[in-house]
């Protein structure tokens, strides 16, 4: 609990203790009034407070102007016990809202301790401090025990365990040796590492992962919206109704003194603070249970949208796939040097198998990444293509070897790498798992070649598969697919030629670890440890958030209506006002609480 929390139950405790000793004292009149005012005060100022600064603010129709109107207007027609009960459980409710925004934001505020603030550079043969910002890749760094990975990067001298905790939800320690990558964020554990920069700090997935946390609160769902645009139009409603209740029926039927204890406790019943309160707390608190297994999700309507799923699309490499590519055959030694030189200026897995296919590290220049087809460079002074044999024949190069990556020097065919990969081990038992919670159907979209698309699909049992695509193909393909659809389309994948078709989806989901900077920025969900299990798991925590939201709403207005109702025909005074807003509060509250344990 926060100083602030313990401030609050302080009051909410001390202002209990003398509202009930001013009800047991035998005052009345002035005297009565003054003591009730005392409690009333150290519970309530700081709403009395707030009201009178949103007034001024230009925000009247707001939940303490609620509170105060009515506490203030029970005191002036002498309901003072009313007055105070009002506010103190009005308090007691903003401290379970406060208590419950704390948890869940906690798993997401964890995050934001990752950005290291200083990094050791290879300089003139000695390592030295520099700022983050000032990295630059193919940088060497040296990564101390207990310290930050302040890069994307992959290692080239030592090995240790490395906590990924903070990125990816794993409370395992990774081992890394030499060529593993490592991610920035993580914390070395036990050993000294060198590591070489693959990307700069500005582009780094910390900075990815940062971006994503301070910018999640910004995109509201439909729900979400709702309530925001229901509590505008609401609250002045009931405000013109209260008015009616007080001063209406007096003209026909007299007693002004008990109408506007009706209409009083007909405001206190209003305040739409259970919905707004609620809801908004509900989808933080689903974004906290899904940030606590490394999914990160960039607002409120994407947990929405996943919740409504009844496509997966997926992608092949480094998703139903483990990524970690080997080449297992080459055909030219030295062509296949400079081929490794090239390929370490990509992220994309097969580019990383082949960078580290051999030890080389040839002058390279010029370099141009084609997006689902390879490579272009200058390399020791001579004009190079590293990648599918589209990309050579486009460069006027006959393919004549074997392999998957080809290699084309100086306009003529130097030879071909055979890289081979495998299948993640859950892949098949995530795909049923899909199926199981009422997936329609789980279709992959890949680059590969057919007999490397066919093999997943046979061992993954998916239900369609579409090979050879180039990513202007797989967003023409997912078009299809979302046409086809009844209900939302969610496309999974990692690599730079999957960004547009992750844009394209309903909901795009990035492989955080592995995955390209371009995928987890065009992205919706980011998966921070590369697992696909997260998929199915991700939906129903989506879906388990999105009916609590429901439950709120429905039993929020359902009980307010029906006390409304109630209060304005004289069947429910103040009391009963107090539990159908501040008891539905918390009520409410408790049922969000859920969401922490999803």
């Amino acid at each position: 609990m926060s100083r602030r929390q313990k401030e609050n139950l302080y009051r909410i405790i001390a202002a209990t203790v003398l509202f009930v000793g001013v009800v047991l004292l035998p005052f009345d009149g002035i005297w009565k009034m003054l003591l009730f005012l005392v409690p009333y005060f150290i519970v309530g100022y700081d709403v009395l407070y707030g009201a009178i600064r949103n007034i001024t603010n230009g925000h009247v129709f707001e939940e303490k102007f609620l509170m105060s109107l009515a506490t203030v207007g029970a005191f002036i027609i002498g309901e003072y016990p009313e007055a105070v009960f009002v506010m103190l459980f009005f308090q007691i409710g903003e401290l379970f809202q406060n208590i419950a925004v704390g948890r869940s934001r906690k798993s997401i505020s964890d995050l934001m301790d990752i950005a290291p603030e200083i990094a050791n550079v290879l300089c003139d043969g000695e390592f030295c401090e520099v700022s983050p910002e000032e990295i630059k890749v193919g940088d060497t760094l040296l990564i101390k025990p207990g310290e930050k990975i302040p890069v994307d990067a992959y290692v080239v001298k030592g090995q240790s365990y490395i906590d990924t905790s903070a990125m990816t939800g794993e409370s395992i320690p990774k081992f890394v040796s030499s060529y593993d990558n490592v991610i920035s964020g993580c914390i070395n554990t036990t050993n000294p590492i060198e590591v070489v920069a693959l990307k700069e700090y500005a582009d780094s997935t910390v900075m990815k992962v940062l971006e994503l946390v301070e910018h999640s609160a910004m995109n509201k769902g439909r729900y979400e919206s709702f309530i925001t645009r229901f509590a505008r139009f609401y609250t002045p409603v009931v405000v013109l109704l209260a008015l009616v209740v007080a001063f209406v029926p007096p003209i026909f039927l007299g007693n002004l003194t008990q109408w506007v204890l009706r209409a009083l406790s007909f405001l206190v019943v209003s305040c739409p603070c259970a919905l707004v309160i609620s809801v908004p707390l509900s989808f933080f608190g689903g974004i906290g249970a899904a940030s606590r297994r490394g999914v990160l999700v960039k607002g409120s309507n994407y947990l929405e949208i996943l919740a409504q799923a009844k496509v997966v699309v997926t992608d092949k490499t480094g998703t139903l796939t483990t990524g970690k590519l080997l080449v297992t055959d080459f055909e030219n030694k030295e062509a296949t040097r400079i081929a490794s030189s090239i390929e370490r200026f990509s992220n994309h897995p097969v580019a990383r198998a082949v960078s580290f296919a051999t030890n080389a590290l040839y002058d390279v220049q010029n370099v141009c990444e084609i997006p689902g087809k390879g490579m272009s460079a200058t390399c020791e002074g001579k004009e190079v293509v590293v990648g599918s044999r589209s990309l050579l024949e486009e460069n006027g190069i006959e393919v004549t070897g074997k392999g998957n990556v080809f290699i084309g020097i100086d306009g003529s065919y130097a030879g071909g790498i055979t890289v081979t990969d495998f299948v993640k081990e859950n892949a098949r038992d995530t795909v049923k798992a899909l199926h199981a919670m009422g997936i329609e159907k789980v279709v992959m979209l890949t680059g590969d070649s057919e007999k490397g698309a066919k093999a997943v699909f046979k061992e993954t049992a998916i239900d369609e598969m579409y090979h050879s695509l180039l990513p202007v193909d797989k967003v023409k393909k997912l078009e299809e697919i979302i046409g086809k659809c009844t209900g939302k389309v969610v496309y999974i994948g990692d690599g730079i030629n999957d960004a547009p078709v992750l844009k394209r989806a309903d909901c795009g989901i990035a492989m955080g670890a592995a995955g390209s900077g371009a995928a987890i920025e065009a992205s919706d969900i980011v998966f921070m440890n590369d697992d696909i299990a997260l998929l199915p798991e991700s939906i129903r925590i989506a879906r388990k958030t999105l009916n609590i939201v429901k439950e709120n709403i429905v039993f929020s207005i359902a009980v307010k209506v029906l006390v409304l109702i109630l209060t304005a025909l004289g069947y429910a005074d103040m009391w009963q006002a107090v539990f159908a807003d501040v008891g539905v509060m918390v009520i409410a509250v408790l049922n969000t609480l859920r969401t922490l344990k999803l």
